[in-house]
Order: C-alpha cells, then structure tokens, then sequence
C-alpha cells in the first residue's frame, strides 16, 4: 500500500494541511507575537513568514511519515513528488525582476501613459494591473506577477496609501494574473493540468475563456486605479535610483534568457540550465544589474514546494467532491476550494475523471481561475506577489481575511463573466 492511500496518513496529512491553513490565515499574530516576545522574536518572525508556511508544514508531515511509515517511505514520497512548477517560478521570478527587463517594461508603459489622456501615474498603475497581467498569457502568469508587483511596489504599495486600498489593489493584480494567463492553453497553471488531456489549444481558450477573461481585467483594472487616483505619487520604478544607461544588448540577452525558460517550462534540466547560464551573464555584466532577488524566488519556491509535498496527500477527499458535482454546482465549488488549495490541483483532479462533460470541463477551469486571488495559496504566482509586496503593508504582513475582501469584488466579476457571456 502506497503512503497516499495508509488510511492513517490521510488523516495525518489532511489535519497538517488544515493547520497550515490556519497559520496562514495567522501571521499576523504571529508578528504581533514577535513584538510582545523580543526573547524568541526570531523565531515568531520566521512562522509570520507566509512564503514559510506549507513549506514548514511539510516538513512536519515528512517526519510523520517517517515515524509511522520508515525513513525510505517518507523520502520515497518526497521524491515522488513533481517539483518542475516551484523550480520554474523561482527561476522566472529572478530573470523577470532582473534591472535589464524591468527597465525594459517599465520604458514601455512610461511611452504607453504618456499618449493616454489620463494622469501619468494613474495610468502607470492601470497599466500594470491590466496589459501586464494579460501579457502573462505570453510569458506566463509567475513571471507577469513579478514584472507586475514590482511596477506597482514603489507607487501603491506604501505606507502613506490606506490599508483597503492596497488590499483592493492587492486582489485585483491577483484576479486579474490569474485569469490574464487563460488567453492562451500554456500560461495558466490550472489550464496547463487539462488542456493536453481535453485538446484544449490556444483558439480554444481563447474563444471561451480569453475574451471573457481580458474585459474582466480591464474592468477591474479600471476600478482600482480610479480608487487609488488620489494617493498616486509620480515615480520612475523599482530601480529609479539606478539610472545608468543598459546596453541594448543587455536587454535583448536578458529578454531571451526569459523566452527561453518560458520555451522549456516543463522541462526543468533545461529552463536550469538557462538559469546558470543567466546568472554567469549577470555577473560578467554587473554594471547593468541590480541585486538578483534569490532570498524572495527562494521562499517563493519553498512554498510551493510545501504545497506540493501536501496537496499529493489530499486527493481522498477533493477527489470525490470535484468528481460528483453537477456542472454549476461544480463551478462554485472549483470557485470556493480554490481558496484553500491550489486550483491547479483542483483542475489536475478533474482532468482525471473519466467521461467528464465539454460543460462540466468548462465549469470547472473557470471556477478555478476565478477563485485564484482570493487567497495567498490559490494560485501558484499569488506567493511571489506577496512576496514582493508585503512589506508595502502594516506589520509587513498581509492579512489573509484582509486579501479576501479585497479579491471579492474582482473575483465575482470574474465568475459573473464565465458563468453569464
């Protein structure tokens, strides 16, 4: 019997995923706790890391594996586990926040702001919530959410912007990459599970969920610059302190390095090696660079890494639930469990069921994408943005009840769209 199907284990696996979920719903408490404990600060700190999370929970789970089921069985399930998704996010997330492609993006918007009728900085802050979530179908949704994150960082994300607002802000980037990524059958994580198995291609996508999915972005995009328009602030970026010129060249070989892990995605002995070559580059080449962000990509990583290790246990009971809805039925509970997994997993699931219905199929990839930014696990670049942007808030955590409330209102947009055009 393997360690998924030990009866004991199941229950083990499903209280520690429930525990992680209640940790991430606490970090907050977590700091406070720091601040009130100076003599284990260090340690309260670290479990009020979010990015620590499932990682930690994972962990946990390992050696309980070992304790009932043997050292080789535990380590067995480990590397059992398909680690291609967090190693890919970690490495995108360094190439696509490098200075060469950020100084890139952002000389693109500034050009694109200025022709538009409309203040430069709110236009800045549409932009990034709406043209670079939708370019996520390109470059993939991970590497959207950090170009997009970093753009918005140094303009809405600061203290002197009120708390709702940047949690409005907050779930609309969430929202608006999760569901940005479905104009094409590669970029979205919970696309990417079904669409070899349904022969789901780009048209596809794009004919029943694209069009639907870009209107709901500029809509929300608008909502949310028109309510941030007061406290925006005229800024350069995330590297304005840096203006030296980049060499052209620079750039070009920096945007290939992105392509070409975005090519190789799935194939991870590639899109690595990519990555060694990029980091060799950056240092022959320091003069154009700013810090690398290896500590984030890495926490990033090791989050999803926890989730996977996790999630692989939990099949025994999302798999009975997603197999027996009826389409709408369906489609609200793709919506609702995507808030406490990841909707990856949840379309994986679907995609193996055995005479799944064209409706039933539709349902349940719309209420996944739907759902993922209602919460830090939803969808699998929602990490990196708070990775990225959390120390824009109170406590330099981000509320996980406070994101709920800012992502309702995109997010039934978003299912009002799937379910009603």
């Amino acid at each position: 019997m393997t360690l998924e199907a030990d009866p004991l284990l199941q229950k083990i696996a499903a209280g520690l995923f429930a525990l992680a979920l209640l940790h991430t719903f606490s970090v907050k408490q977590f700091e406070r706790l720091a601040a009130r404990s100076p003599r284990h600060a260090g340690l309260f700190h670290l479990l009020g890391e979010v990015e620590v999370v499932f990682g930690f929970w994972a962990i946990v789970l390992i050696a309980f594996m070992a304790l009932f089921a043997g050292g080789h069985s535990a380590v067995e399930y480990a590397e059992s586990r398909n680690y291609t998704e967090p190693l890919f996010v970690f490495v995108v997330m360094v190439i696509a926040a490098s200075r060469p492609i950020l100084r890139a993006v952002e000389t693109v918007l500034h050009r694109l702001a200025h022709v538009l009728p409309v203040p430069t900085p709110t236009m800045i802050a549409w932009l990034s919530l709406s043209v670079v979530p939708l370019f996520g179908s390109l470059i993939t949704e991970p590497a959207a959410m950090t170009i997009a994150a970093l753009m918005l960082a140094p303009q809405v994300f600061q203290r002197e912007v009120p708390e709702h607002l940047k949690y409005l802000a907050l779930g609309v980037l969430f929202v608006n990459v999760s569901i940005g990524g479905t104009l094409t059958s590669y970029a979205a994580p919970p696309v990417l599970m079904v669409a070899a198995t349904w022969n789901w291609d780009s048209a596809f996508m794009f004919t029943h969920f694209g069009w639907k999915a870009a209107l709901v972005v500029l809509i929300n995009a608008t909502v949310a610059s028109f309510a941030l328009r007061r406290h925006l602030r005229p800024v350069q970026s995330a590297s304005s302190s840096e203006r030296a010129p980049i060499s052209s060249t620079v750039v070009t070989v920096h945007a290939l390095f992105l392509a070409g892990v975005v090519v190789f995605a799935h194939h991870p002995v590639i899109f690595m090696g990519l990555f060694l070559m990029f980091l060799g580059f950056t240092q022959a080449y320091e003069r154009h660079q700013s810090p690398l962000i290896i500590k984030e990509a890495l926490l990033v990583a090791f989050f999803l890494a926890g989730l996977v290790l996790l999630g692989g246990m939990q099949r025994w009971w999302l798999q009975p639930i997603v197999s027996s809805l009826e389409p709408l039925a369906l489609f609200f509970g793709a919506l609702g469990l995507t808030a406490i997994t990841d909707n990856a997993a949840l379309t994986y699931l679907g995609s193996l069921i055995t005479g799944i219905s064209a409706d039933a199929q539709y349902m349940l990839v719309a209420g996944a994408v739907a759902g993922g930014g209602l919460t830090v696990i939803a969808n699998a670049p929602n990490p990196a943005g708070v990775t990225l942007l959390r120390r824009g808030f109170a406590d330099e955590t981000i509320g996980a009840g406070a994101l709920l409330l800012g992502a309702a209102g995109p997010t039934l947009l978003a299912a009002a769209a799937f379910v009603l055009l």
